[in-house]
């Protein structure tokens, strides 16, 4: 028997493929009439496979999330699980920073994200902090490395001295960020990250010791 000359369409080839559109030309611009002409079939065979195009992208959220790792809880060390949540989040979301504003508005009804919400809220609750702290941190470790990976800074600059040497004297070595831009976005994120954490440390202590003294008072009165 021939072999078919377009591959059998798969849930597996659209997710690629649509991905593939949405890393080079944005999020905004994909439509299944084009992710079909990506594919080489009719819009009508994509719909066999998804209702709709969000049902599409929900599908590629789960992916991209499955690859971030919140096993560092299981440590029961607040400070190992989020420094490795964290990277691995930014590991996963850096791939493909088109994708990112929708994660970022998507609703908290996947399955991963849920997975994912559960095992740090129930890893920082467990290592002792109050439950509305803990969710307070997981949106934040959110909002910074969201922010890390939807855009390079480094990248926003031009490399020709002229553009800020005569205008902007404090910005006279900025046309050489671009050229360095990996190394500065991720130093710049483990900065942020690691300023993060040892504030969240010191928090985290005085909340210990109201604990210590609200413990001694207690027993101080049951004498």
């Amino acid at each position: 028997m021939a072999r078919p000359k377009v591959p059998l369409l798969s849930r597996e080839r659209i997710r690629e493929a649509a991905l593939t559109l949405i890393d080079r030309d944005g999020l905004t611009d994909l439509s299944m009439r084009k992710l079909a002409a990506e594919l080489g079939v009719q819009a009508a065979s994509i719909y066999t496979h998804y209702p709709n195009k969000d049902a599409v992208f929900d599908d590629i959220a789960g992916g991209i999330m499955a690859r971030v790792d919140t096993s560092g809880f299981e440590s029961g060390d607040w400070r190992t699980g989020l420094v490795s949540w964290a990277h691995s989040y930014r590991d996963a979301l850096v791939l493909h920073p088109n994708f990112v504003a929708y994660l970022a508005a998507g609703p908290g009804t996947r399955e991963e994200n849920l997975r994912h919400a559960d095992a740090v809220h129930g890893g920082l609750v467990s290592a002792g902090w109050p439950p509305r702290d803990a969710t307070m941190i997981g949106a934040a470790t959110r909002y910074l490395v969201m922010g890390a990976t939807m855009g390079s800074f480094s990248r926003g600059f031009v490399d020709d001295v002229k553009v800020y040497r005569d205008r902007y004297p404090h910005l006279e070595q900025a046309h050489l960020l671009r050229a360095k831009a990996d190394e500065i976005d991720s130093e710049s994120f483990e900065l942020a990250l690691s300023a993060f954490v040892d504030g969240l440390q010191l928090r985290f202590d005085a909340i210990a010791k109201r604990r210590a003294r609200r413990q001694q008072t207690r027993l101080a009165e049951s004498d």
